[in-house]
Parts: structure tokens; sequence; C-alpha cells
């Protein structure tokens, strides 16, 4: 028998004293739901305590200005409202009413829900606005966009079968058999049709025109825009050797690739994974998970150490080889017989399942078809909007300026996409908001998860605050004594703290 949740710290009904708050917060509860009060100068508020992401626990956060970041994914969240303000969070959040009396503070009832925007209630606009992609940054942006209260028609074209989903689960949680497929979609079905988006599935585009600003689909139709954003994201790169294109070979980047996985996995004993990189090695962990023994084949000495440096990337082999994984490094897999890999070393693994994470390259051929700027990605201005007037691109294709590093950068990161697509929702809708967000995104391994900020394309050293074998470590990655990158394990508010100098140094 499961014993009840009991609600946490003192009863605010009742009321309690400034002296009972810890470092400006305090966790208690109003009935059988728990409730974090802040401190605001004079102040006080009351907020939902747990991150409507992955409900990380708030009173563990940062508190910047009059909003509140999660420690572990770095949600953002106004105070006041509850709204959230900044990806990957997407719902808001609930608030309650706070009354001093006297010397205490006392928590009332809560606050009704903000009304959602319904524009498909209200006159339309003849804005007509287009979004190419159905990702991260695609659906964030359609989001935003009615959140924000544009009344127009929005059109949304995805080449994916499935509505916009979670994809960081695709190899955690979900690959592992963690969680239920019912988590993945970022929104019900019926949130695109009372929100009055057109969104359209298994839908190509073959072209567009930016003079004549319209959108030509894979059946020959014509799509009339305002404005467009373009966010098609990435697709894995395959491998050129013989035997590559059997059926027991996936890559993973949709919902549909991470399904077949789990149900090739369920009749197999032995997985290949070709590639040490993030996605590699979470798919490793996530089929270890499901009792499969698990091989690794990778070009580098070390997993990721071009990105976190040798000590973690050791730190990170031996994070797995203790959880049962074994790895082939500096080698690579020149062809497939049936079931056998044969390694360049000439080493042959027999393998049911193949699991390939050799990188993936931006989608491309639709902004060079329509003559947009290109430098190794599609490039945006500060305000994600491309060569061509009205046309904005976001998430895994867009190299911006980044105005910490002071370099044009592209990155392909989730949280990255998401709030690119907040912010070129703004622009379209004419705000004129650099895209300022330093980059950051997670990745989990067993149980330790490994969080990254910044981006630094090479780096002179790396400072090393902490233990990184015993889980608990900050790391600052320097070039000509700036800090660009920071890594850390389990230093989750000193993350937050590092983003925020690091927002504050801008260059």
């Amino acid at each position: 028998m499961t014993e009840e949740k009991k609600p946490s710290g003192p009863d605010l009904t009742q009321g309690v004293l400034p002296t009972d708050f810890k470092d400006g917060k305090l966790l208690g509860h109003v009935g059988d739901e728990d409730v974090l009060l802040v401190h605001l100068g004079a102040e006080v508020v009351a907020i939902e305590p747990s991150c409507s992401h992955y409900h990380g626990p708030l009173a563990d956060g940062l508190v910047v200005d009059d909003t509140i970041r999660c420690p572990w994914h770095h949600a953002c969240f106004s105070l006041r409202t509850g709204e959230a303000v900044r990806a990957p969070a997407l719902n808001a959040l609930a608030v309650w009413e706070v009354e001093r009396k006297q010397e205490r503070i006392v928590v009332h009832r809560k606050r009704a829900a903000p009304t959602p925007a319904a524009p498909h209630l209200v006159a339309p606009t003849p804005d007509r606005f287009v979004i190419v992609g159905g990702g991260a940054a695609g659906f964030a942006a359609a989001e935003m966009l009615r959140r924000e209260g544009f009344a127009g028609a929005i059109t949304m074209l995805s080449h994916d079968g499935a509505t916009p989903v979670d994809r960081p689960n695709l190899s955690k949680d979900y690959l592992a058999g963690n969680a239920p497929e019912d988590w993945l979609p970022l929104r019900p079905e019926d949130y695109y049709r009372d929100a009055g988006i057109d969104l359209r599935l298994n839908t190509a585009v073959a072209a567009i025109d930016p003079k004549a600003r319209s959108v030509t689909l894979g059946n020959g139709d014509k799509l009339p825009f305002d404005r467009l954003l373009l966010a098609t994201g990435a697709e894995p790169v395959t491998l050129q050797i013989a035997g590559a294109d059997q059926p027991h070979i996936y890559a993973l980047r949709s919902v549909a690739d991470s399904r077949a996985i789990i149900k090739a996995a369920g009749g197999a004993r032995r997985a290949l994974v070709i590639g040490a990189s993030f996605i590699g090695l979470e798919v490793a962990a996530s089929l270890r998970a499901r009792k499969l023994e698990v091989h690794v084949v990778a070009p580098e000495e070390r997993p990721m150490e071009r990105i976190l440096g040798p000590e973690m990337g050791e730190f990170v082999r031996a994070l797995h080889e203790e959880n049962g994984v074994n790895f082939h490094l500096g080698d690579t897999v020149v062809r497939f017989d049936g079931a056998r890999a044969t390694l360049k070393s000439g080493g042959v693994i027999e393998a049911d399942l193949v699991v390939t994470g050799v990188g993936v390259r931006p989608r491309l051929g639709l902004a060079e078809q329509a003559g947009l700027a290109i430098d190794r990605g599609l490039t945006v201005d500060a305000y994600l909007e491309t060569s061509a007037s009205g046309i904005f691109a976001a998430g895994d294709i867009a190299r911006w300026p980044d105005p910490h590093s002071g370099e044009s950068i592209r990155v392909e990161h989730w949280v990255v996409a998401e709030r690119q697509g907040q912010t070129a929702a703004r622009n379209m809708l004419g705000r004129r908001e650099r895209f300022d967000a330093v980059p950051f995104f997670w990745s989990q391994h067993y149980d330790v998860p490994i969080n990254y900020l910044g981006h630094a394309e090479s780096f002179d050293d790396i400072l090393v605050d902490g233990s990184i074998a015993g889980k608990d470590c900050l790391l600052k990655y320097r070039k000509g004594g700036r800090v660009l990158a920071v890594a850390s394990i389990y230093r989750d508010l000193d993350s937050l703290k590092a983003e925020l100098e690091m927002e504050r140094a801008r260059t």
C-alpha cells in the first residue's frame, strides 16, 4: 500500500512570520496543495512550487527580478502571474492571494487562472502566418503567437505523422520504458483545433517563394503568407557503408523511430550503438534499462571529449561501463553482413539491433532553393529574421549572432529551439526582440544529469570546482580567459547563477 503524500511545511492559511523564511523562500501548504512563498522586496507572493515542465522543485530555484528559474532545466516563470515566460516550460503555474495580518503572512484562495486567449472567437485579422516544421521551434512559435493574442490564420506544416512531441524523452525515459507514450505530446490533439492552429501532418513542402509570399506544397497547392517561419530542424546523418540499409538498423529522431526501436528491443539480446554522442549514450543507457547487452562503437578516444573535456569524458565512460556498457573506442564500423558488424580494427560484433547516432545535418534545402543567405546553416539576424524580409528561422537550422561568445553560432539543442520559436513569434508580430538567451541543454545518464550552458567551439582550459568522480561539480570552459560554457552535475543552483552571470556579461 502506497503512503499518501503529506503536504509540505506549515499551514499557510494560519500564517507564517517573516523570520520563518530561508533565503527569501518558504514552502508550505494550503489544504492539500503545496505552495511556495517568495519574498519580492517588501512584497510576498505565493506560487505553485513544481515546474510545469518535469516538476523540478522551484524552492531550490533562483529568483531573478520578479521571476523564478527552475533548477533542473532552467525554465522561467513570472512570480506574479505564474506565466511560463521561458521554455522548456510551456504551462503556467497557479498563484494564490497573499495577505499581511499584522506580523503574519497569510495565504488565502487560489487566484482564478487567466482565461486563455481564444483568437478564433475574435474577429480575425487578415494576417496569414505559416510555420514550416512541427518540432520544438515550430510548436513554441505557434503557441506563443496565440498566447500573445494573434488572431490571424496560423498554418503549421509538418512532415511528421505525429503531433509535436517532447523529443528529449524519445532517447531518455520513453525509450527506457519509464514514461508512457501519452507523456510525449506537447499538447493534446484538440488543442490545435481549439486554438485555431491549422496543423497539417505528413505534409511535404516543395518550395517557398519570398517575392510571391507563397509556399508550394508537395501536392502542388500554393499557400500564401504574410509572415513565414522556417523551423525545418535537422535529419540524422546516415551511414554510408555496405549493409547499412538493413531493417534492424535504426536512427532516432521521431516518435515512429523510438517506437520501432522499442519494438525491436523486445526481441533482441544484444544492441550496437554507433556513436558516443549525447544521443548515442542516452540510447545506450535506455537499452541497458531494458536489460539488453549494449556495445558502443565510436572513433574518439573518450566519449564527448570535444564538448566536455577529457576528465568528464572519462567519467562518462566509467559511468556507462559501471552500468554494463561495452565500449569500442577509436574504432568504426566498416560494413554490415546481416547481424555481423565488422570493425575497422578487424573485430566483429553480432547485434540483433543497431542504433546509429553519428550526428544530424540541418534541413536547408528549402532555404537554399529560395535564395536565402546560408553560412553553415540559415543565416539570421539578432531578431531571427533571414535575409528575406518577413521570413524568420528558428531551431536547428538557424545560425545567429550570439551576444555572449561574439560569434555566429548554430546549435542543436531542444531548449534553444523552443526559445527561438518564442522569440521569432514575437518578432513576427513586430516586437523587435533580440534573441539573447544563453544556450542550454541537459543530458541524462542513469541517475546522473549533466547540464550544459553556453557554447564553446573550443577552449584553452577547464576550471573544475568540486569532484567529477563524486558527481558534484561545476566545470567552466575558458578561452582567452573568458568563460564560454559551463557544465555541471548536481550543482543546479550554481548552474542557474552561472547562466545569470553569462547573461549579464554580454559582449
